[in-house]
């Protein structure tokens, strides 16, 4: 499923520097900056909540309107120290048929074997970086662990793709793994060192 893109009601902003962008944001917007193309950059104020709004929906292209009508890519969204707040957007010019990279959230469902057979579900990986149209990019990839076991692991070759998406991320990139307990292996341990001695 394609995340849909989120529209952005932008407004030109005539002036930078960091003490404008502290002022803008006290009223609500987040400065912006458009890019690429071969066209001139364009800083942009957007309403924090249209922003908010497209990171919630894991949306990667967005449609802007407003001062100025054009298809972006989120490129790099800045926050403050915490976390929590936007400080600054990056958006790339794309057409929606134009192959991008982006990062993908990656979802592990179904119900691992190994979990039932007293082994730990570790996530060594979250995301994987993938390279389609812009007009496609899925929100999320789905992982299948159902028939994970004990010692076993999933690679990013193991995600389905949706069609027209390719793996950027190394095939052989280990993103769950099923570990025994530590306890188990604590006690082997033990009486490995006593054998020994």
């Amino acid at each position: 499923m394609s995340a849909k893109a989120e529209v952005l009601n932008v407004q030109l902003r005539e002036q930078t520097g960091t003490a404008a962008a502290v002022r803008l944001r006290r009223t609500g917007m987040v400065p912006a900056v458009l890019y690429g193309h071969g066209e001139a950059n364009r800083h942009l104020a957007i309403p924090s909540g249209d922003i908010q709004a497209a990171i919630r929906n894991h949306s990667k292209t967005v449609t802007l309107q407003g001062a100025v009508s054009d298809t972006a890519l989120l490129s790099h969204v800045q926050y403050d120290h915490l976390g929590i707040n936007v400080l600054h957007l990056d958006l790339v010019r794309v057409n929606l048929r134009e192959m991008v990279e982006v990062e993908l959230l990656t979802v592990l469902h179904g119900d691992a074997v190994g979990l039932r057979n007293g082994g730990i579900l570790l996530e060594n990986l979250h995301s994987v970086v993938v390279r389609c149209p812009a007009g496609q990019i899925p929100e999320t990839l789905l992982l299948d662990v159902s028939d994970l076991d004990v010692g076993g692991q999933k690679i990013a070759g193991d995600l389905v793709l949706p069609e027209g998406v390719e793996l950027v991320t190394p095939a052989e990139t280990v993103i769950a793994n099923i570990a025994k307990p530590r306890g188990g292996s604590a006690g082997d341990d033990t009486e490995e060192a006593e054998a020994e001695a």
